[in-house]
């Protein structure tokens, strides 16, 4: 097949990151036969110090024209000013919302090999395979009316909780759907106590699971699921939520798996064009090192294999490929080892091409 994708490197660990995991794609589409076309732009923080915004229209429509857009991180600390009126976190938003990426996929399971890098016990991470599906275009990180204001009692800040029915209805239904091909089971996370969005969330989610009687719904208070997702994570098989909590549980979620540098996603919506990225940020603290852990990223272009370009026998190479490579310990500092960024991609190259 032939394909085009765009790679967006973005900021900090970013690029580093990025160059370990094209170098896998590369190998895995020349070994299979595949053409795969990149065009790399910027995003974030450099994107802002270039051209004074953090996503071009350049850059949007060529994401707008691929076959899968490839992300690396954003933001830093040159950049880290609340006040200014450009930040690199407008980029990645910019461009969820106009690929219309609704569903963010945010696979977590902890490899046997791992346990110990996890603070959990052992026996509490025995059988976590869960996905937590993230709302990814609506509610407080686009809602308006959002502002600053000075008023007589004091300066006053708002964001605005804002979801529409068709918003709750494709991304549950999505869930689900992954649902019916695992362990058929759905927890729906809100704060139905509390906020009307989600006593509309819990309304909508109720009315799709009737269209799955194959698959349970369970409905779950977002503090409650903050402390299952440690008390018991291996009684989770796919979790839905709004933007905001979805945000917050997968960086949760996180310690589970050992470190937050093992997990990819994928953003989906209904066509085959998806973003991919790694779940960490840009880790200005290491930058530059060579000692960032790149198998999110890695697992993120399994995932694009998977989702956006159909090629489920490619995906399932790399996956098997970093399994084998955490499983003979050959790790990176994150997980009490001492492979570089690059060691790390040549390890899981050497996997592959033994395949």
């Amino acid at each position: 097949m032939e394909a085009r994708i765009a790679l967006l490197p973005g900021d900090g660990i970013g690029p580093e990151v990025m160059s370990a995991a094209v170098r896998i794609l590369k190998m895995v589409a020349e070994h299979r036969g595949h053409k795969l076309h990149f065009e790399e732009y910027l995003i974030g923080g450099c994107s802002i110090d270039t051209f004074g915004v953090a996503l071009t229209e350049e850059a949007l429509n060529a994401c707008k024209k691929a076959d899968a857009v490839l992300l690396g991180a954003v933001g830093g600390p040159k950049w880290d000013n609340p006040a200014a009126s450009v930040r690199p976190e407008q980029g990645l938003l910019m461009l969820r919302k106009e690929l219309g990426v609704y569903a963010n996929l945010r696979p977590v399971r902890v490899h046997p090999a791992l346990v110990h890098a996890s603070p959990l016990k052992p026996q509490q991470l025995q059988g976590v395979d869960m996905i937590v599906v993230r709302e990814l275009t609506g509610g407080l990180y686009f809602g308006k009316p959002r502002l600053r204001e000075k008023t007589p009692q004091g300066e006053r800040a708002i964001d605005t909780l804002e979801y529409y029915d068709f918003e709750v209805e494709r991304v549950v239904d999505l869930a689900f759907r992954l649902a019916a091909t695992r362990r058929k089971m759905v927890t729906s996370v809100d704060k139905a106590n509390v906020l009307e969005s989600s006593r509309l969330w819990r309304q909508v989610a109720q009315r799709v699971g009737e269209r799955y009687p194959q698959v349970s719904l369970s409905h779950m208070l977002v503090d409650t699921a903050s402390m299952r997702l440690i008390s018991s994570p291996a009684s989770f098989d796919v979790i839905v939520t709004e933007n905001m909590f979805g945000d917050i549980l997968t960086d949760e979620a996180s310690v589970l798996a050992g470190s937050m540098g093992m997990l990819p996603s994928a953003s989906l919506g209904n066509s085959n064009l998806g973003l991919y990225e790694p779940i960490h940020g840009s880790a200005p603290d290491i930058a530059g090192k060579d000692i960032a852990n790149p198998v999110g990223m890695i697992l993120s272009v399994a995932m694009m294999l998977r989702y956006s370009l159909k090629l489920e026998e490619e995906a399932s190479l790399i996956e098997k490929a970093v399994d084998q490579v955490i499983s003979s310990q050959q790790l990176t500092a994150d997980l009490g080892g001492s492979l570089t960024t690059r060691q790390m991609a040549d390890v899981v190259l050497e996997y592959i091409s033994k395949t």
